[in-house]
């Protein structure tokens, strides 16, 4: 496995990484509708594409997962399905730890196993929302990692 940042996000890619993300949306996020994902999915690629830092991890060229992140602060995380408990998504975000100085999270509060996951890596609960960041009543928690 290798994991790169991306800095030419082609079309193709682009395309890639939208099919990965819903895939593991359906996978992961049961508490979202196939309507509401439906309605998500048209903002995914502006996301893919503004995001500063894009670091995917892929077997030959197929990529497995990937992670956006800005500042300090990990703004996507989404796997294959069947790729997750296989240390992808660790390896992910150890390498955005190192290369970004990552210390912030924010995850759907219904999304047990993404909890789960940054608690285990060692992110902790510091504020809680009632609604998502587009007003949907999707609470969210916001984590950080501690200063070393």
């Amino acid at each position: 496995m290798e994991i790169l940042e991306v800095r030419r996000r082609s079309g193709a890619l682009l395309e890639q990484l939208l099919e990965l993300w819903e895939r593991s949306v359906r996978a992961s996020h049961t508490f979202l509708s196939p309507a509401e994902i439906a309605a998500i999915r048209p903002d995914v690629p502006g996301a893919l594409t503004q995001v500063p830092h894009l670091v995917i991890a892929r077997e030959r060229e197929t990529p497995l997962g990937f992670l956006g992140a800005e500042g300090r602060r990990l703004e996507m995380l989404f796997l294959e399905p069947e790729a997750r408990g296989r240390g992808i998504g660790t390896a992910l975000v150890r390498y955005a730890l190192d290369a970004y100085s990552l210390r912030e999270v924010t995850v759907n509060e219904q999304n047990i196993a993404a909890r789960g996951f940054y608690e285990h890596l060692g992110f902790r609960t510091v504020r809680r929302t009632p609604l998502d960041e587009q007003g949907r009543p999707y609470p969210l928690l916001y984590m950080e990692l501690p200063e070393p």
